[in-house]
């Protein structure tokens, strides 16, 4: 049994590439397609941003000094955003602004409309000037040229923004990995079937059918194996030889019907890792192939959701070059918590509080899935810790 930290860094180690890949593990998609995408290029600002000199808000047009003595404005004109001013700005007149509109040349202030007052085309500023100019300067945010997006970025809705702030359309990004998912288990059923007494239906299946998707992969399902070879090796087999990763459930651990590890061996896995010191998830597997990789899951749900989202999901974005790790904060635990063993690290189902601090959830154990409806982070105890007290801070890893 190894600790966390190590089965972390083993698999990490394995996906190899961060940051540009090769032309082969690349593609080109649009910009409306490009969200939640792998950047794989340096996206380059072409022109400076702000483009010229605007208004930060609605108001006149006109220079400081004339404030500062506070001389009456002469009004030249109203510009518009997208207008072009007529007129320049010289000393005893202004233009009105509007929000986002180029400056006229020569002014140097905008003053607010809420600040001024109007009377017979002439406008007179009701307050003393501030040192704000409320004026957005040309190349303030960026200059052209300048990089504002590098390879290994996940495409966010913000990043969209950015893309085409800067006229880039067309994208290169890294290609979906394709993942496999095969759940095992002699008592599980599908979700559209009626389960025997001593059966349950498959939640994990789909639960990593769509952790995988969510975090940017091809994954697709290949239904539930029995835990005989005959059922498992056929499905097994196919998984492996059209995907990059494949992600088993149950039949990982020590019982004996528990066939996955032994049977991916057979078929040239090289299993690096059998069980991690966390609880949930001991015996989480990870193994190398020829071809592409393989994961054994826990088959109780919160085991496979957990180690998921701690381990595949980092693993499988780095594979399409992201610089990625989950969110951590340090918060304060809500309620004092106690367990009897602390040989594993543990990772609990939490939600954060309007008060700021990690709050523990209702949860029986692995196989407790209701659990984690509410969770929006896990609280991990470390390693050989019986006891947090209320109040002490924990590491709060957000879903």
């Amino acid at each position: 049994m190894i600790v966390f930290e190590e089965a972390l860094s083993i698999i990490l180690n394995k996906a190899k590439v961060t940051g540009a890949l090769p032309d082969d593990k690349c593609e080109w998609v649009s910009l409306e397609n490009s969200c939640g995408r792998i950047l794989q290029q340096t996206v380059i600002a072409d022109r400076d941003m702000p483009p010229f000199h605007k208004s930060a808000m609605d108001g006149y047009a006109c220079l400081y000094s004339d404030l500062v003595s506070a001389t009456p404005l002469r009004l030249l004109e109203t510009i518009p955003a997208g207008g072009v001013a007529k007129y320049p700005v010289t000393t005893g007149t202004c233009s009105k602004i509007m929000t986002g509109a180029a400056l006229p040349l020569h002014a140097d202030y905008v003053v607010m409309i809420e600040e001024t007052r109007e009377e017979e085309g002439f406008i007179y500023c009701t307050s003393q000037p501030k040192s704000k100019t409320n004026i957005c300067f040309k190349g303030e945010d960026l200059k052209a040229g300048a990089p504002v997006l590098h390879p290994g970025c996940l495409i966010q809705p913000q990043h969209i923004a950015i893309l085409a702030a800067v006229g880039c359309t067309t994208i290169r990004v890294a290609k979906k990995v394709r993942v496999g998912i095969i759940s095992t288990g002699d008592e599980l059923t599908e979700p559209w079937e009626s389960p025997q007494v001593v059966q349950i239906r498959n939640s994990n299946g789909w639960q990593l059918l769509d952790q995988s998707k969510k975090a940017g992969t091809l994954a697709t399902y290949y239904g539930i194996a029995r835990d005989h070879e005959d059922s498992f090796i056929p499905l097994l087999s196919t998984a492996l030889y059209e995907n990059d990763v494949v992600i088993v459930s149950g039949g990982v651990s020590m019982g004996d019907f528990d066939i996955v590890p032994d049977t991916a061996q057979q078929l040239g896995i090289d299993i690096l890792f059998d069980t991690v010191a966390v609880q949930p998830g001991k015996p989480t597997t990870f193994g190398v192939g020829a071809n592409g990789f393989f994961f054994g899951l826990p088959g109780n749900p919160v085991s496979s959701f957990i180690q998921f989202e701690l381990m595949v999901k980092p693993f499988l974005m780095q594979l399409m070059g992201a610089h990625y790790a989950p969110v951590s904060l340090r918060l304060p635990l809500s309620h004092p918590f106690t367990r009897k063993q602390a040989e594993r690290m543990a990772h609990l189902p939490a939600k954060i509080d309007p008060s700021g601090s990690c709050l523990l959830l209702n949860y029986h154990g692995s196989g407790d899935i209701n659990s984690l409806q509410q969770a929006n982070c896990l609280a991990r105890i470390p390693l050989g810790v019986t006891f947090v007290a209320a109040g002490e801070p924990v590491e709060t890893i957000l879903l």
